[in-house]
């Protein structure tokens, strides 16, 4: 079995839903599972939703319209007749959302942020299930939360990979074109768990692990995996092929195109990556696997923007030593911040931060009682994988340098434009 993966801007309106369509015819579909993600920035439109649940109840309906015409004008756009079942399906799916906004008594934030923004999902894939089949494309939605098994740990659930397999290997049509959402799992009450952003890439990796697939696809609207950002690097290359450990880095790293997550699992039973581009399909793209780490071997440019830059130092200059270190860290994983660069000396310890959940403040608050503290806030990270002269020289040009950590093969610098 072959899974791909289609992210949001390739099913962000009714002209990409037909693109997928004739990706499809071009590539191929028996014996294959897609994994899709919510339609354009409908997680975004969700999230908003939510805030607006939380503070401002008298936009929600308005908010939550929004996403409702979104997806209704996609409907149109594909569907000639009214009457047809999708409209009845994405309708029920909305009536489910309003009736959890209702009834829902939880006052955790976490928990009714995957109850609400699971919808993108779900009504997604129900609508190109149904245009696939209007188009004579006959496939099996699955709802991925029956299979895909995790702890209650909302927003970046931890997969619990035994009952996974179980569920997967049994309930997985074979020799069909199966259709599925991603970022989604459940707990052990049912509830909707989500894997953290972007996580689709993932839940492709899990259902290719559990299934022995022959690959995975992740199809995006850039040609393959560039050796740099285009937002921010001009001449991107095209990289042709990646080994799985420097993939794993690059992801660790920042870059976008491939989850974190998403390489370990397929890395474990050999199983070929391969980012392409749902613009031009049938071009090779960028192919990982066992072998050669890069080719063309080229510096590899990685940008993580709006980061915090944390120093601290003790309050009576005694040394930073292990049981402050541990102490800190365990507080970063306590507020859920991720921690992209450690640097210490004796007496002080900075580290860039990305608080993807706003919790710093607190943590901060927490921090200021035993160390003193100095930050810089909205600070950008710049990683080099196989860095040379011209290319750091490039990242710094008209830059400020906070902070520079040059190892064997990898340059990070933290700058202030």
């Amino acid at each position: 079995m072959r899974i791909f993966k289609f992210g949001g801007a390739s099913v962000k309106d009714a002209d990409g839903i037909k693109n997928v369509f004739s990706v499809l015819e071009k590539v191929g579909h028996e014996d294959t599972l897609l994994v899709i993600s919510a339609m354009g920035k409908t997680t975004n439109a969700l999230e908003l939703v939510i805030k607006n649940y939380f503070e401002k109840s008298n936009e929600l309906h308005s908010s939550l319209q929004d996403v409702r015409k979104y997806h209704n004008q996609i409907l149109l756009d594909l569907f000639d007749d009214e009457s047809h079942d999708v409209f009845y399906a994405v309708n029920s799916h909305f009536a489910d959302l309003e009736y959890f906004l209702r009834s829902n008594k939880s006052p955790n934030y976490n928990f009714v942020y995957d109850q609400i923004v699971s919808y993108g999902e779900i009504v997604s894939t129900t609508i190109v299930s149904h245009y696939f089949n209007h188009a004579g494309l006959k496939n099996n939605w699955i709802d991925v939360r029956n299979f895909i098994k995790t702890n209650n740990n909302y927003r970046d659930a931890d997969l619990d990979w035994e009952k996974t397999q179980q569920l997967i290997s049994k309930g997985v049509k074979k020799k069909a074109l199966n259709i599925t959402q991603g970022f989604l799992g459940s707990d052990e009450n049912n509830f909707t768990t989500t894997l953290g952003r972007e996580g689709s890439d993932y839940t492709a990796a899990i259902f290719a692990y559990c299934l022995n697939a022959e690959s995975v696809t992740i199809w995006k609207d850039v040609p393959g995996v560039l050796n740099a950002d285009p937002r921010y690097f001009e001449n991107a290359i095209l990289l042709n092929q990646i080994s799985y450990r420097e993939a794993i880095e690059l992801a660790f790293y920042g870059a976008s195109v491939i989850h974190p997550k998403t390489l370990q699992p397929l890395q474990k039973k050999e199983i070929p990556l391969f980012v392409k581009s749902f613009l031009n399909p049938l071009l090779p793209g960028t192919s990982v696997s066992k072998g050669q780490d890069l080719e063309p071997k080229t510096p590899c440019f990685i940008v993580k923007k709006d980061q915090l830059l944390l120093s601290l130092s003790s309050i009576d200059f005694s040394f930073i030593m292990e049981e402050n270190i541990s102490e800190i860290f365990a507080l970063l994983h306590q507020y859920k911040i991720k921690t992209s660069l450690i640097q210490n000396s004796a007496i002080s310890f900075s580290v860039c931060l990305e608080d993807k959940f706003g919790n710093f403040n607190e943590l901060k608050n927490i921090l200021s009682k035993k160390f003193k503290i100095s930050y810089n806030e909205n600070v950008s990270l710049f990683t080099i994988r196989h860095f040379n002269k011209e290319a750091a020289e490039m990242v710094e040009k008209g830059k400020t340098v906070l902070l520079k950590q040059i190892s064997r093969e990898t340059m990070q610098i933290v700058t202030k434009e």
